[in-house]
């Protein structure tokens, strides 16, 4: 591809024209429909306006942000497909190694907080330009929130990026009306009342719900659960309610979410077109890792009605479904296996839960999604729509295409909702047609008490899925396995939870490669949860792990097998009074504490051997050598 077939990124690209519209984001630019500058930036360009995009500008001076000139109507700033926090830091807050959406999968491209940063640089550069904030990092962030990297709540992000406006969630139909305000002489300080935007003004509308102040919720942990419980709560496009939040001196109103897209607007903007590869620009660096994975796979759906407390989509994408038609994800897939590097391997169908592809129920689509009950937990929901034929139908044209080897989901997918579904077609197809060998799932814990705080299904649940997996595999004629992913320290579970985890483990010979410790991000109910204490729906008190010791302890037992850790499990293990699993009985998780002294002993006797024995052997060597100089000097 020729630059002339990207957004313009350069001087050079638009020479002395001005541009309607320029996107800056901490991503690589890749034209790709998976980065959400692309989508923007390309949905933009098909109402008939001019776009740029400046793609992870040095931060440290304003030059970057000038290359292409003041816009005409604004700015618009996101940190990137990810929160640039997240991004830049683990769980633990130490700074990450490698930013897959960089040049190269270097780190170090993007600043801490970008939105803010990339804010005020542009009005260092054009003072008094426009700009609207957008994506992931704006839109978890609209209220006062917690921050987990400074241990504080801070104020909105739009009050503290100082931009004119704030689009929460999928911005299309939020942008387009924007746009088309802003072409029509409206400046974005005299938009308001659109759905999905967040604006600030020195009174509150009639419309609006008042929540808590900022101040008050810094102040007041119980402030801030009643505060996120309102903005939880109100999540919805059709029974949801404006919100308004107190700064100083005026308040973020925030308007109720956008409509979902329907259908055809949805295939629409999968259709428009894309080069779908990063911007020749990063060719020189070996491109953009994070391409790897989505080059080769399909978005067939929006939303989620999972609502896991953990994550933070049914706070940025709500939890009503919208899904593709089939004959736009096939034409996709069409146009995908023509591509000269295509093998013949779809890498995914899916998005947010790869099996929901529809609305979970009838009533959504009139009344909106029931205001504090969740569609799948802990029971389902008896209007439940568990019906996997749209998906299905999907999946068996998907693989009917010529040049199409196999079609993956690796997206993930609802486990209970699949059992749910009484015939368990999906699960019979999934595993004989989707499945290379492994199927990551996430049970998240196993005490029921903790999946039920987290918004999971039961224990049992899983392992009826389990069982239905292996004997689906095994009719298929194949030998298959589930990777389980768990969480440690999530708000609710206890040492004593982690320590009933591990002996699960145990028992059923699970050996977990990866163990997500809880990460607080903005957004979520466990992350008020966790800063609170407090259960913002019911207000009750919920048990979280917090210092750095009890956190090591709950994600050494995960990996209780692993030497390095047990001198933790060890610690926890006698800390919940269960020291009858420390031995080398069956049930026993570690040995005694002796045992391993022992071993590490032995283990450097035989380095120390090994090192002098080199040194040894040197020093013969060099002897040896020295008579043989000299016999060949005589």
């Amino acid at each position: 591809m020729d630059r002339k077939d990207f957004l313009p990124t350069q001087k050079e690209d638009i020479g002395d024209s001005q541009l309607d519209f320029i996107l800056v984001t901490g991503d690589a630019y890749v034209d790709h429909p998976s980065f959400g500058t692309a989508l923007i930036g390309r949905y933009i360009q098909d109402m008939g306006f001019s776009v740029g995009v400046i793609a992870q500008p040095d931060y440290t001076s304003t030059e970057d942000f000038a290359r292409l000139g003041r816009p005409k109507y604004c700015f618009m700033v996101a940190s990137g497909n990810m929160d640039s926090m997240v991004n830049n830091y683990t769980s633990a807050k130490k700074r990450r190694s490698e930013d897959l959406y960089s040049p190269n999968g270097e780190a170090g491209k993007r600043p801490d907080r970008a939105v803010i940063v990339y804010c005020n640089r542009i009005n260092e550069a054009f003072p008094h330009a426009q700009i609207i904030i957008a994506g992931i990092e704006a839109s978890l962030r609209r209220f006062a929130h917690y921050d987990y990297w400074s241990n504080k709540v801070r104020n909105s992000i739009l009050i503290d990026s100082g931009a004119d406006m704030l689009i929460y969630g999928m911005a299309e139909n939020a942008t387009r009306e924007v746009v088309l305000r802003l072409a029509a002489g409206e400046k974005l300080s005299e938009i308001t009342g659109v759905a999905g935007t967040c604006y600030t003004l020195p009174y509150v509308p009639d419309y609006c719900v008042e929540i808590p102040g900022a101040r008050e919720v810094k102040n007041d942990k119980r402030a801030f659960a009643e505060a996120f419980a309102n903005q939880y709560l109100e999540q919805d496009p059709i029974r949801g309610r404006s919100i308004a939040q107190f700064h100083d001196k005026k308040y973020v109103i925030a308007e109720k979410p956008a409509m979902p897209l329907t259908q055809k607007e949805f295939d629409r903007i999968y259709e428009l077109f894309f080069t779908r590869t990063w911007h020749p620009d990063y060719d020189k660096y070996g491109g953009i890792p994070a391409l790897a994975e989505v080059k080769f796979s399909v978005t067939h759906n929006r939303g989620c009605f999972g609502e896991c407390a953990f994550c933070s989509l049914a706070f940025h994408q709500g939890r009503i479904i919208q899904t593709r038609s089939t004959d736009s994800v096939i034409k996709e897939i069409k146009y995908l296996s023509k591509m000269p590097d295509f093998k013949g391997y779809i890498h995914d169908i899916g998005g947010p839960t790869a099996n929901f592809s529809h609305t979970a129920c009838d009533k959504q689509r009139k009344y909106g999604t029931c205001r504090g009950k969740r569609c799948l937990s802990p029971t389902p929901c008896e209007n439940l729509n568990t019906d996997h034929r749209p998906f299905l139908r999907t999946l068996r044209e998907a693989r009917k295409v010529p040049g199409v080897k196999k079609v993956f989901i690796r997206s993930g997918i609802r486990f209970d909702y699949a059992l749910y579904d009484k015939d368990h077609e999906f699960i019979k197809e999934l595993c004989k047609y989707h499945v290379s060998g492994r199927l990551k799932v996430a049970p998240e814990h196993i005490s029921d008490h903790v999946l039920n705080i987290m918004g999971k299904p039961s224990c049992a649940v899983f392992e009826k899925f389990e069982s239905e997996f292996h004997k689906a595999s095994h009719e298929a004629g194949l030998n298959q396995f589930l990777v389980s992913y768990y969480i440690s320290s999530h708000p609710g579970s206890r040492l004593t939870d982690a320590v009933a985890l591990a002996e699960y483990m145990r028992d059923h010979d699970i050996h977990p490669e990866q163990v997500q410790d809880f990460y607080p991000t903005p957004g979520t109910l466990a992350t008020c949860m966790y800063y609170t204490g407090l259960d913002p729906l019911t207000m009750k008190p919920v048990y979280t792990a917090k210092s750095a010791e009890e956190k090591q302890m709950q994600r050494a037992l995960l990996q209780y097998r692993y030497p390095q850790n047990h001198d933790l499990v060890r610690k926890a293990l006698v800390k919940c009074h269960r020291k009858d699993l420390i031995g080398f009985g069956k049930k026993c998780l570690v040995p005694p504490e002796e045992f391993d002294r022992k071993i590490k002993e032995r283990k450097e006797k035989e380095k120390t051997k090994t090192k002098n024995f080199g040194k040894n052997t040197h020093k013969k060597g060099n002897s040896k050598n020295q008579t043989k100089q000299k016999s060949k000097r005589k």
